[in-house]
């Protein structure tokens, strides 16, 4: 399979292995959402990450498919592709993207779905589909403009320019940068840590900052307000509580 999920410790790694470049053909598209879907499910999955191997995340669209395809045909692929991403950006768990060597156009886009992104001191980002007389289709100019600002977006989606590893952690674009050796081992233990915490809470609290950035601040907060009580009713809150008061903060065990 040129995409898999692999389940270790509550840990979920999706992982692209479509070798020479990892490009996201049609067929990686589809099982990405599959596979997206699945984790979001599956209980045994508490937390995930995003890997494209040692030395390459994901170096775009396949080229060669996407120009034979015409206006029409775009017109109906284009959807099933921003659906394929917005798969993993809406996985209701923690979600880490560990890249490694280039993560350009699609491969940069696939990133910007997880909450967070540890990058190799090797990684290169950047948006060049404007190169090839096109913009990001697959969630680009609106993940990346939140992420960095619209000013730094426009700078790379205008340009199609390549970022650096060290570039994309001033700008925002990424959470850390790790020798290359370390990249998958740092993102296993994010996802590990918070695959023992509160699944609700956490799956609460994603759910109440992404929507709050698409919405204007009251209906952010009556999202927000809304988790906030119902968590009182799960056996997680019980816990944490009881925890912090007869043993101190963060030595809850939840379930």
């Amino acid at each position: 399979m040129t995409v898999t999920l692999e389940v270790s410790d509550s840990v979920g790694t999706i992982r692209l292995d479509r070798p020479p470049m990892n490009a996201l053909d049609v067929a990686v598209q589809d099982r990405l959402r599959e596979l997206a879907e699945e984790a979001g499910r599956r209980d045994d999955v508490r937390a995930v990450i995003l890997y494209g191997g040692e030395k390459v995340f994901a170096a775009g669209a396949d080229i060669k498919e996407m120009r034979a395809m015409d206006h029409a045909a775009m017109v109906v692929r284009s959807r099933a592709l921003q659906e394929a991403f917005t798969a993993v950006a809406r996985i209701p768990k923690p979600v880490v993207a560990a890249v490694t060597g280039y993560a350009l156009g699609g491969g940069c886009e696939l990133a910007l779905c997880a909450d967070h992104r540890i990058a190799a001191d090797n990684a290169k980002f950047g948006q060049p589909e404007i190169l090839l007389g096109l913009i990001p289709g697959a969630g680009g100019t609106q993940r990346l403009a939140r992420l960095v600002g619209p000013s730094k977006a426009k700078d790379l989606i205008f340009t199609g320019r390549q970022v650096k590893a060290d570039e994309a952690l001033s700008i925002g674009l990424v959470d850390r940068v790790v020798p290359a050796a370390e990249v998958y081992a740092q993102a296993h233990a994010w996802a590990a840590r918070l695959a023992r915490g509160p699944a609700l809470a956490l799956r609460a609290a994603k759910e109440s900052v992404d929507a709050g950035l698409e919405t204007d601040i009251d209906t952010g907060l009556t999202v927000e307000r809304n988790w906030f009580a119902g968590l009182f009713a799960t056996e997680d809150r019980e816990r944490g509580m009881r925890s912090f008061v007869e043993e101190g903060p963060g030595k809850a065990e939840f379930v």
